[in-house]
């Protein structure tokens, strides 16, 4: 079976947004032409996280979400500005297959459960942002970057096992739009902790650093900026793997 490889969107204000080190965003293009371009691809499946949303106090934009499932030929997941369970179950509605905890999972973890209660272990996925001090300490952080809450992540992927969560969506800070490759310590850390897939995002530059996460014990692994950008200049233009280069991950 090949390793799931998942484009991870960021998006802001209606629009996709790419960061390094979750500073510096940078207009990437509208959603939905990404979209089709990677039903082209044949993509798998997909992710979008709503980075504007909290910072906006709002809700989901479910008018931008509703023109994305009416338009994405594969499942999706989304996350960003969930508040409640109202929020959790009109996004089911919507046709999102997966919804993601962040923020709210370290806040209200009853709401994972409450999730799981209604769609399923395979319906929730819980995000982790995690920070790397000077030190080598991880810290799972909060609130898109901005509050460190001084918790390992390992101690927090396994409280959100006992919540119910299907899946961990591993998020390295320090790499996020770097294209030098993933914390792999991190990703053996968590991926030793826990029974369930860990999807590692942050910091993929080239089919190398996929083979380096799943030989680190990623499930699967996401990009962003690899699959928007082209060249040293960083042109923008998307694009994802061959099928016969999928193929050869993990392998």
């Amino acid at each position: 079976m090949n390793v799931r490889v998942i484009p991870c969107l960021l998006l802001r204000n209606g629009g996709i947004v790419k960061s390094v080190k979750f500073k510096n965003h940078r207009y990437i293009g509208d959603p939905i032409n990404a979209v089709r371009i990677f039903n082209d691809k044949e993509v798998d499946e997909m992710v979008f996280l709503d980075i504007g949303s909290r910072a906006a106090k709002q809700g989901p934009n479910y008018e931008l979400l509703s023109d994305i499932a009416s338009e994405v030929f594969m499942p999706f997941a989304y996350g960003g500005g969930i508040r409640n369970f109202d929020d959790v179950r009109k996004l089911y509605a919507l046709g999102v297959e997966k919804v993601i905890f962040n923020t709210v999972a370290y806040e209200q973890p009853e709401l994972v459960s409450k999730a799981v209660d209604m769609a399923g272990t395979s319906g929730v996925v819980v995000s982790l942002d995690v920070s790397r001090s000077l030190f080598g300490k991880y810290s799972v952080v909060t609130h898109c970057g901005t509050n460190n809450t001084s918790v390992n992540p390992v101690e927090f992927a396994k409280r959100m096992v006992d919540a119910g969560a299907g899946e961990i969506l591993l998020n390295s800070i320090n790499r996020d739009g770097t294209m030098d490759g993933y914390d792999l310590d991190l990703i053996k850390q968590v991926s030793d902790s826990v029974s369930i897939p860990v999807v590692a995002i942050g910091g993929a530059g080239n089919i190398g650093h996929f083979n380096e996460a799943v030989h680190a014990g990623a499930s699967a692994v996401g990009a962003g900026s690899m699959f928007v950008y082209h060249g040293k200049h960083r042109a923008i233009l998307i694009t994802y793997p061959t099928y016969q280069e999928i193929r050869k991950i993990g392998k």
